[in-house]
């Protein structure tokens, strides 16, 4: 009898893997049929995309290389790596469940691996060193290796928590055997609960799997379940379902609640306070230990719009856990909204900020970030500004609708891009109104994370003279994507797909290689923020025959003028000089070669000096201008009067702006071009 049950499971598991593999390769064959149809450059699946898609499945599985190994890995290298296209085009995604077999074999024998080192000493007084790789090496794990490999990377993470502990090393040294022991049972403890969550989690590898065949196209296309197309979509708008509290993590990497609203659900629970240790999450379907779980599936759980209703386990002063039930609502997200400030007495200054491109996507409530603008430039001149800077610093971009209608407002009349479709075919976007909501001067702010739709907008404004640019190189991306359901007839699965390519007015095209500013200044991290040039499939820099005609707004050799201006009183600026200084230290910690380091106290405490220092160093510098007079327009003082709630986040707002080094430059333009106008 029990031959027979056994004969019946292995036959009945091999009949649902077939059709898990069936239903994998019917997917990734719809989301090819739509490429190859609709994408802006279709490629064809070949050995190119097969290299691709593997090594990016197994760098995903195994980042470390401590799980896979060396044999293991060249035996699904041999037999897939240059196969996945065919297998794919013959629907035999049965190549998935081997990878994942292999993958839980290898978590299983690391997790008894991590159970025996629990139980024996780690002999710290034996010599060794440690690299740290920026990118990818090649795979060398060995059977016999195992265990060694995993003693010297818990002896490094054990020591860098010892090291976190104090700053006197002597301390360090003389409580050397109780600090060990309490972190070595901690780290263990996290790492062992870890592979739990891998072995145990429903993570589908099959998700991943299709998105590394549609990264393969370009970095922008991807594929959407019903639940990653609502959250994708609910973050473009700037309200959606929100437990009304901010997180952070501290310096023992807990998350603690950083904010909690007072309009929001978790402040109505009345059990929640600031400073309270999430300990675990629920959705009602599963719990997530925080102290094991990934950052990803942790925030994946929090935010996903689907997730109405979330039980966290909090732990205050450690105390005991207590639950606490948390019915999501409607809330408007207070940091992407546009909001405005006047800046200076004497030369009023106008500045708005748009930390995105939302849009109202019900089309009906005029709840989108071009109306908002509109909104804040009229509150603006109600105090007769001289210059308007218009911050997109981190401005990712979201709505091309939305840009498209805010650089209508700005431009008189006339053609804003040229857009070119996956049959070459071109078309003309020209500006939906007719006349400017505001005609002085601006300045556009920009920064490496000035990204897509807000890119767009400022290469509008550069090229029509309607603004001077200053800030960073932007992104790099020029490209729109749209989402289109793989089934007409269901909403189950989506892809989000690059079909359009812009172009600028001139012909040129800022994809790949961004938007220069006509003043160029440094930022910290600058060498450190991806770009679209860092992606391997991005869609490369081309541009074609200007056939427009247009009219700017001013001369190009005035803007060409206050730009040199400005760049020359600049050339000896204290903050901008000592931002580039930090940023070459910076550089030599992140993309430099690693020198190897020795797996001792001193050493390690040594690392976290260093680095413990840089970051002091960034925290800490301020800009030494004066600091800047910014103040609330008269209209949103009387709306403050009416909306208490809103004083602390207009409080953090100003203060941040008063000794913003971009914008007191920024203000020095717009007060020269006034000079000259005059």
């Amino acid at each position: 009898m029990k031959k027979i049950s056994l004969l019946l499971f292995l036959l009945t598991s091999t009949i649902s893997i077939g059709q898990n593999s069936a239903e994998t390769c019917e997917i990734l064959n719809k989301i090819n049929a739509l490429i190859q149809a609709e994408h802006l450059r279709p490629k064809p699946v070949d050995d190119s995309l097969s290299v691709f898609v593997f090594d990016n499945l197994i760098n995903e599985l195994d980042p470390s290389r401590n799980i896979f190994f060396k044999s293991e890995y060249d035996e699904l290298a041999q037999k897939y790596r240059y196969n996945l296209d065919n297998l794919i085009l013959k629907n035999d995604c049965s190549f998935l469940t081997d990878i994942k077999a292999t993958y839980i074999n290898g978590l299983l024998r690391t997790k008894k691996v991590l159970e025996k080192i629990q139980t024996i000493p780690i002999d710290y007084t034996k010599k060794d060193t440690i690299r740290f790789y920026k990118k990818s090496f090649a795979f060398y794990l060995k059977k016999e290796d195992l265990e060694k490999v995993w003693v010297k990377k818990l002896r490094y993470q054990i020591l860098d928590d010892i090291v976190e502990t104090s700053d006197n090393l002597d301390s360090l040294k003389t409580n050397f055997k109780s600090i060990e022991q309490a972190s070595k049972n901690q780290i263990l403890t996290n790492e062992i609960c870890r592979f739990n969550s891998l072995i145990d989690s429903n993570t589908k590898q099959e998700e991943k799997l299709y998105n590394f065949f549609c990264t393969y196209f370009d970095p922008h296309t991807a594929y959407f379940s019903d639940d990653s197309k609502t959250s994708f979509v609910a973050s473009l708008s700037k309200e959606h379902l929100s437990l009304g509290m901010t997180v952070n993590l501290n310096e023992k990497n807990e998350i603690i609640i950083d904010e909690v609203d007072p309009n929001g659900p978790a402040y109505q629970t009345g059990q929640i306070k600031k400073g309270d240790q999430i300990i675990s999450i629920s959705n009602q379907k599963e719990t997530l230990q925080v102290s094991c779980a990934s950052l990803e599936s942790i925030s994946s759980m929090i935010l996903s719009e689907n997730n109405k209703h979330i039980t966290l386990t909090l732990k205050r002063n450690s105390g005991k856990n207590f639950d606490v039930y948390i019915e999501k609502q409607m809330m408007k997200d207070e940091e992407n909204s546009v909001f405005s400030f006047i800046i200076g007495k004497d030369s009023k200054i106008g500045y708005i900020k748009i930390p995105s491109f939302y849009a109202d996507l019900d089309g009906n409530s005029r709840k989108g970030c071009a109306d908002d603008v509109a909104r804040e430039v009229i509150k603006l001149q109600r105090d007769s500004i001289q210059g308007l800077v218009i911050d997109l610093i981190d401005n990712g971009g979201g709505s091309m609708e939305e840009a498209i209608k805010l650089a209508g407002m700005f431009v008189d009349y006339g053609p804003l891009s040229i857009v070119i479709d996956n049959k070459k075919e071109k078309s003309v976007i020209n500006d939906p109104f007719k006349g400017v909501i505001y005609r002085g001067p601006i300045v556009v702010l920009v920064n490496s994370n000035t990204a897509s739709a807000s890119e767009f907008f400022a290469s509008i404004m550069q090229d029509y003279n309607r603004a001077l640019l200053l800030g960073s190189n932007t992104l790099g991306k020029a490209t729109m994507q749209t989402i289109l359901p793989l089934e007409e007839d269901k909403n189950t699965d989506f892809l989000k797909i690059t079909i359009n390519k812009f172009y600028r007015i001139t012909g040129k095209s800022h994809q790949y290689i961004g938007v220069k500013p006509d003043v160029v200044l440094p930022e910290f991290y600058e060498d450190i923020y991806q770009k679209e040039s860092d992606f391997p499939t991005a869609i490369k820099n081309d541009s074609i025959e200007p056939f427009l005609k247009y009219k700017t707004y001013v001369k190009r050799n005035l803007i060409d003028k206050i730009a040199k201006n400005s760049s020359a009183r600049l050339s000896d600026n204290y903050f901008f000089n000592n931002i580039k200084k930090i940023n070459l230290k910076i550089d030599q910690i992140v993309n430099a070669p690693k020198a190897e380091i020795p797996m001792t106290l001193d050493s390690v405490f040594k690392q976290k000096k260093t680095l413990g220092e840089l970051w002091t160093e960034i925290n800490t510098f301020n800009d030494e201008n004066n600091p800047l007079d910014v103040y609330n327009s008269s209209v949103n003082q009387f709306l403050l009067g009416a909306y208490p709630n809103d004083k602390t986040i207009n409080q953090y707002q100003m203060d941040n702006l008063k000794t913003n080094p971009y914008l007191n430059e920024a203000v020095n333009i717009i007060n020269e071009f006034n000079g000259i106008s005059k």
